[in-house]
This record gives structure tokens, sequence and C-alpha cells, in this order.
């Protein structure tokens, strides 16, 4: 690749992306791949009735939404128990959660919001709490996809948002791979945090899928990494060539990049790129970039990105002691992610 083609391959280091509240706000909808999420294109697996049964509640739960029936002139309406404000579908990965919740998110009135528990907090800690809550006010329904709980903090924080959120008339609705109550269990002892996972929990009424594991599929595979610099530079310009939007940076400029921009504008760092190319990937030694390089593949991801790369194969770079410590569901959520990615 000439210097002159090089020149004129963006890089992601240049951006700097800036965003108002309103337009984060806008960012919170479902992934592009579930935009035509419905009740009716979710197919139930027969071998797991959990799926029809956790179908059948969701479009429950969507009725309420519509306005009630008036009774006969005599008549008395049978009394319904009041339901909760929320609904908690849990299950293993590949099951349709992310889906539903699309799917309950297109059929709730607005204004609504769908996005990741990460997304949330992010969001939390670029505006300031009282600045996230006046967003949010008048919201009639919240979907908080992967809701993890890592850090005692967030805990607290999202109970406490989220409760604010349920006085003021918003409906809820989340999925997880853990139940509520066995969250950061085995990763911290405090009982002031279980009290507060404890809180979260019941606010919802918690639905259990089961089902075929299939993006465990994807992390048995391994992502694609090009064998030297100088081949990557040669599918970079095939690519720009090709008219693709793509950009060119080093890893660890990359990494370091991340750090300097909060990571709820990162939806934007990635905006109108169609691939990014990533030279001389090596394994993180730093936590706190790992955990910021998760959150930036969430968005890769979620705008369906492709990544070519060249050093360490990208499923590779959680090393040593990441995989086995309180994080380790992040991390192998962005291996599959990661795998799905860095395809040529």
């Amino acid at each position: 690749m000439t210097e002159e083609r090089q020149a004129v391959v963006p890089r992601l280091t240049e951006r700097t992306p800036a965003m108002s509240a309103a337009e984060l706000a806008k960012t919170l909808v479902p992934p592009r791949q579930f935009d035509g999420a419905t009740f009716e294109s979710y197919r139930p697996d027969r071998d797991y009735p959990s799926q029809g049964e956790a179908l059948a509640k969701i479009r429950a739960f969507a009725e309420g939404w519509k306005p009630a029936k008036a009774g006969g002139f005599f008549g008395r309406g049978k009394k319904i128990p009041a339901a909760k404000p929320g609904i908690y579908l849990d299950g293993g990965f590949g099951v349709g959660k992310t889906h539903l919740l699309a799917a309950l998110w297109h059929a709730a009135p607005g204004p609504k919001y769908f996005g990741t528990f990460i997304e949330y907090t992010a969001l939390i800690g670029a505006l300031g709490y009282a600045g996230a809550v006046q967003l949010f006010t008048g919201a009639a329904f919240v979907a908080i996809d992967e809701f993890e709980l890592d850090d005692p903090g967030d805990t607290m924080l999202m109970t406490r948002f989220l409760g604010e959120l349920v006085a003021k008339g918003t409906r809820l609705a989340a999925t997880s791979n853990t139940p509520p109550n066995a969250l950061g269990e085995g990763r911290f002892a405090a009982s002031d945090f279980l009290r507060e996972i404890q809180a979260i929990a019941d606010r919802f009424e918690i639905l259990r899928i089961d089902g075929l594991d299939y993006r465990r599929r994807d992390i048995e595979g391994h992502a694609v990494a090009f064998g030297s610099d100088a081949e990557l530079a040669v599918a970079v310009e095939q690519r720009a060539e090709a008219g693709e939007r793509i950009t060119s940076d080093d890893f660890g400029a990359l990494v370091q990049h991340l750090g300097s921009i909060h990571p709820s504008r990162y939806v934007r760092l990635v905006e109108d790129v169609d691939v990014i190319a990533l030279r001389d990937v090596a394994p993180f030694a730093n936590q706190t970039d790992a955990l910021r390089f998760v959150a930036f593949v969430d968005r890769v991801y979620d705008a369906q990105v492709r990544i070519l790369a060249s050093g360490t194969p990208l499923d590779e770079v959680f090393a040593g002691d990441m995989m086995n410590g309180g994080y380790r569901k992040k991390y192998l959520r962005a291996v599959s992610r990661l795998i799905a990615s860095a395809t040529l």
C-alpha cells in the first residue's frame, strides 16, 4: 500500500464524538438485526415449552398498554391482581431473549428506550444521575438487555434509578443469563449488595427460557487474523477501492483512544463504518482497558461492522486470569461477538 493510499484511509483514533443528551437517547433502540422483531416472527422450539410460555406471558405483558375494556352498566369487573411493573427473561445464549425484548419494545408506546445494562450505566455516568432521571422521566417503557451486575456500585445505582422510573409509571423488561437473585453470587459477599439484588428482583416477574445455546458454538470457533500487517494493508486497500467505508488503526492506539472517550459515545465512533482494520492486536495487560474494549465490541457488533485484524487473534486478547475472574461473562460475550465480527 502506498503512503498516498494510507493517507486517505481514515482512523477511528481521529474521531472524538460529542453527543447531547437528546442524541444519546436516540441511540437507545434495538440493534439493527432486531429492527423487524415481532411476537409473530419468534419461533418457539417445541422441544422447550418454556419458550412458548415466555412468548405468551410477554404478549400478556404488552396487553397492559391497551386501555381497559369497560364493564356493563350493572356489571362489576373482576378484580385483577396488580401486575409487577417489569418482566425478566432469564436463559442461556441463543434462545431468543433479545428477540422477545425487541419485539416488546416495538409493541410499546413511546417514549421508549432499549439498551444494554452497560449502556444505561454509561449514560448515567455521562449525564449525571439527576440528568439521566430527567431524561427518562415520562418514559412508558425501558428495555434492558444483558442485565449483568459486576460492581456493587452499579447495582445500587441501577436499583435507585429503576426505582425512580417505576415510581413515575415506567414499565420495565430485562434479559440476563443468570437469575436476578444469583447475580454476583460467588463474587461479592457483602450483605448490602445481596439486599440490593433482591430489591431489583422484586420489581420483575421472572421468566425462565430454556433452549439450545447457539452462541456457545461460536465461542468454540476462532477469530480470523492476517499473518502480517502487510497482508492486512493489502486487504484494507482492496476494500477501500471497492467503496467500503473502512478505517485502519493500530490496536494499541485505539485502546488508548477509547480511554479518552466516554463509553456512551462509542456508538458514534463506529457510525457510518463498514469495516474496521486493527494492526498488531495484542493481549490485554490492564483490566480497565479490557472492559472498555468490551463496551466498544458491543457497539461494533450491534452496528454489524466487520473486523479485519493482524497479530493475536481477537478471541485471545482477554489473557491470563481475566477469564477466571468476576467479569468472565462479559469477556465470553465479547469473545463470541469478536468471532462473529472478525470474518473475512
